[in-house]
């Protein structure tokens, strides 16, 4: 599911060269996700041999992506134009399912004509 556009989401607590007009509140998404029958035999066997469990890998991904396009969707039915300390959660359901959750705090945001400064690490 892709972001719709105008909502800008960050980590921090803070969009750089905007200034928050209105703190709106908690805002999430969510998504429970099973590989299934197979897709669980398959990484079973792959297990075996070590290394990365691309079914998984891409299920997560997926559900991610997901979590994110749902938490954008909360936000915009509050009014809201950003969301920052935006963060994940997992945890797992009964051994077989995986839960994402995406979750910040949704604004209101406008620029405030300040330059944003790059980051440097010197």
């Amino acid at each position: 599911m892709p972001a719709p556009p105008g909502v800008v989401v960050v980590s921090s607590d803070y969009v750089p060269s905007h200034r928050i007009v209105r703190t709106i509140g908690f805002v999430w998404g969510l998504t429970v996700r099973s590989r299934g029958l197979g897709g669980n035999m398959a990484a079973s066997l792959r297990t075996l041999s070590g290394g990365e469990i691309t079914e998984y890998t891409e299920m997560l991904e997926q559900a991610r992506r997901e979590a994110m396009g749902r938490l954008i969707m909360h936000a915009q039915s509050l009014g809201a134009n950003g969301i920052i300390s935006a963060r994940f959660d997992s945890s797992e359901i009964g051994g077989v399912m995986s839960e994402i959750l995406a979750y910040g705090t949704a604004v209101i945001i406008e620029p405030d004509g300040v330059t944003a400064q790059p980051v440097s690490l010197r």
